[in-house]
């Protein structure tokens, strides 16, 4: 019986993973009916088209230089993740090579809190030096340029937004009570 010579294997494995197409991701594929540079945004999330921009906090003592508004959309400048050291460590910390931080926000009164994302990056939330428990997940409207949104029960007053595992050095963050 005749073996296949040691480099086949290799050359033969690069050469279908060469050939194997890439899925595209909700944000690689093109929507029809979307309008370039006009995304589509129910009237609640029409701050998302103009965001202000500032650094992620890498310490919990800098968190109060990178606090957001709740309804304000952010486009928040992260961190390498070696150079954060998070309130809580993240379910998904990311490697060396990723990005990642922590801003705050001030919740105005009790409920059900959405935090957006355009890109993909763990998120979570800490009250209290505890991860808060999300209640529901969701991709955003098309056309809009959310790439993920996720509901969480917040009690009033300060809680920290953990981002990490990014391989984006920036990314795109909004707040809005859930109705």
């Amino acid at each position: 019986m005749a073996t296949a010579k040691p480099f086949v294997i290799p050359a033969l494995a690069t050469l279908l993973i060469g050939l194997t197409p890439a899925i595209p991701t909700r944000a690689d594929t093109p929507q029809a009916n979307c309008t370039p540079g006009k995304p589509a945004l129910p009237d609640d999330l029409r701050a998302w088209a103009s965001p202000t921009h500032f650094e992620a906090a890498g310490t919990v003592s800098a968190l109060d230089h990178a606090v957001l508004s709740p309804g304000q959309a952010v486009l928040v400048a992260l961190r390498p993740t070696p150079d954060v050291s998070y309130a809580l460590r993240p379910d998904e910390p990311g490697g060396t090579v990723s990005s990642g931080g922590m801003v705050a926000f001030d919740v105005p009164k009790a409920g059900t809190y959405r935090v957006m994302l355009n890109a993909r990056a763990w998120l979570d939330v800490v009250r209290d030096g505890a991860a808060i428990g999300s209640t529901h997940h969701e991709h955003g409207p098309a056309c809009s340029g959310i790439g993920k949104m996720v509901d969480f029960p917040l009690p009033a007053g300060r809680s920290v937004i953990q981002l990490s595992g990014s391989s984006q050095p920036e990314i795109e963050i909004m707040v809005v009570p859930v109705p």
